[in-house]
Order: structure tokens, then sequence, then C-alpha cells
């Protein structure tokens, strides 16, 4: 509160000195009475100001908006859903991924048996490696 008495002084205070801080020395008074000092060939203290000519504004034109058709919605049409004649798929007990770490190790013993078994023939270690991912992932599981 104490802030706007403060204001309220100051505000008419700027207001009342404004325009007295645009006037010049001829604006107080000295109209017609010789006290034009200075000022030679001006009238009232301000200077003749050149005439500029600015060129007018380019015209734009605009080329006219190309015609748009519109295609018709394609008519939709439901059918009724045809029975389904195939058996539903096996629902199983469990979705869980049946490998386990005992596999992957049967895998590779299985593996480096059947290279050893078939003297280094590839399919026997592939053989050897399926056997023991099944042992390893045990048996009674499936």
């Amino acid at each position: 509160m104490k802030k706007m008495f403060l204001l309220l002084p100051l505000a008419a205070a700027a207001l009342l000195i404004a325009p007295a801080s645009y006037a010049d020395r001829d604006d107080w008074g000295g109209h017609g009475h010789g006290h034009h000092h200075g000022h030679h060939g001006h009238h009232g203290g301000y200077y003749p100001q050149p005439h500029v000519v600015y060129a007018p504004p380019a015209q734009v034109i605009y080329a006219p908006a190309p015609q748009v058709y519109y295609a018709p919605q394609p008519q939709v049409q439901y059918y009724q859903q045809q029975p389904q004649y195939y058996a539903p798929p096996p629902r199983y007990s469990s979705y869980a991924d049946p490998r386990s770490h005992q596999g992957l190790a049967g895998g590779v013993i299985g593996s480096v048996l059947g290279y050893e078994i078939g003297n280094g023939d590839p399919i026997a270690a592939g053989l050897g490696a399926a056997a023991g991912s099944f042992l390893g992932n045990g048996v009674g599981r499936y």
C-alpha cells in the first residue's frame, strides 16, 4: 500500500514533465518576437525532409487451384462368417519353455561323444547332440 502512495505522485509528475521534454526554444513564447537565434532558413526549428517515393508493391498472381475430383467410397458388404471345420489347435497344460541348462550340457556332451564315436563324422556329432539334449532336458517331461 505504501508503494501506491509513492507511485501516484511519481506518475503525475511524469505526465506533467513529459510534454515539456519535447519542446524546443521556439515553442516557449518566442514566436514573432525576433528570438530565433541560430535557426536561419528553417521554420520552427524543423529541417526540410526529403520527399521519398516508394515503388508500388509487386503484384502477385497466383495460379488457380487445381480441381479435385473425389471417387465415391466403395460399398462395404458384410458376410456371415463361415463355420470352422478344422479342429482347434491342441492346448497344452503349460506353455513354459521346455529347454533347460541340463539340456544344453547334454547336447554338448552328446555332440562330443557322437563326434568321437563317429570318427569325425558331422552327422554322428549332430545325432549325438540331439540325443544328449533330449536326455538332458528330461525324457519324462514329454
